[in-house]
């Protein structure tokens, strides 16, 4: 007994395919993708900054530079002149508060000081009304 599976002989007829088409549903999915794409509006992630607007007028002068140093100890120098305190450091911070064109503060702490002196410095210009303050590293 013999059992044939597949053509059922050689009749010369093709065999059928019953697969979908899947073509135009690919082309309507396509289509429907870029209507989504156009249709979804653009959002932007931007913050929105109110700046203060400057006169048109370049400063032909560059601004007074102050450089304060914090040594490892805590020894503060004011343009490389020690200070003797923190009295006298105030006495110089409010000095240059005081001017009409504020000098620049550039804050240069040695790597291995205590926090506690620099923060101290940094609000005691806060305080005293110093607008331009940087800390500068040793580049």
């Amino acid at each position: 007994m013999a059992m044939n599976i597949g053509s059922a002989g050689n009749s010369g007829e093709p065999e059928l395919l019953i697969d979908m088409n899947t073509t135009p549903l690919i082309d309507v999915m396509l289509v429907l993708l870029i209507m989504l794409i156009v249709t979804i509006p653009i959002q932007t992630h931007s913050v929105k900054l109110n700046m203060p607007a400057g006169s048109p007028s370049r400063q032909s002068v560059p601004p007074e530079k102050v450089t304060i140093e914090v040594d490892f100890d805590g020894t503060l120098l004011w343009d490389g002149h020690v200070v003797q305190g923190k009295a006298d450091l105030e006495t110089h911070m409010r000095a240059a508060a005081a001017m009409p064109d504020q000098p620049e503060v550039h804050l240069r702490p040695n790597k291995l000081v205590k926090y506690q002196y620099v923060a101290m410095v940094m609000a005691s210009a806060q305080r005293l009304g110093l607008k331009k303050l940087a800390v500068i590293g040793k580049e």
